[in-house]
Order: C-alpha cells, then structure tokens, then sequence
C-alpha cells in the first residue's frame, strides 16, 4: 500500500511521532501539509512553465525571390562539343 511499509512500520512511525511532538502534533501536520501544498504548486508550475518553453515554434520566414528579374546562372565547365572525324 505505502511502497512496502507494513503495519508494524506505520504503528512505530505514530508512536515516534507522538512522542516527539505530543501536543504540537496537529501544528506539525498542519504545517507539513502546507509546506506539501507548496511544494506541489512550485512544481506544477516549473512543469507548465518547462511544458511551454518546449511548445515554442519560431515564426517561419519566408525567403523573398524576386520573380520579376530573371536569374542568370553561368556554367563552370566548358562547353562539350562532338569531336570531328579527323581529330580522332
């Protein structure tokens, strides 16, 4: 039920428990309970946070080409050109 804790553990943990607080125990368990709340709400958040943070998409950008002027592209090779009858 509790991870492996026994009854006998359980029994021992609230006898410890009684003995050190007595009388303060209902402000420990109070004050436990809040500092849980704490804890737990820091936590949900660092996860919304960490959730919204990794769901980031970057604008896209679209590349501008300019239609209107047309592009010219110069070859580095030379151009091929079929050898004669005589050259071979």
């Amino acid at each position: 039920m509790f991870g492996g804790i026994g009854t006998t553990e359980m029994v021992a943990f609230g006898v410890l428990a009684l003995m050190l607080f007595g009388s303060k125990l209902p402000d420990v368990a109070k004050n436990l309970g809040g500092t849980y709340r704490q804890l737990k709400r820091n936590v949900d958040d660092f996860k919304r946070e960490f959730h919204a943070v990794d769901t980031y998409e970057p604008p896209k950008i679209q590349p501008k080409i300019d239609i209107d002027e047309p592009q010219i592209v110069e070859t580095s090779a030379p151009k091929f050109e079929i050898p004669k009858d005589d050259q071979v």
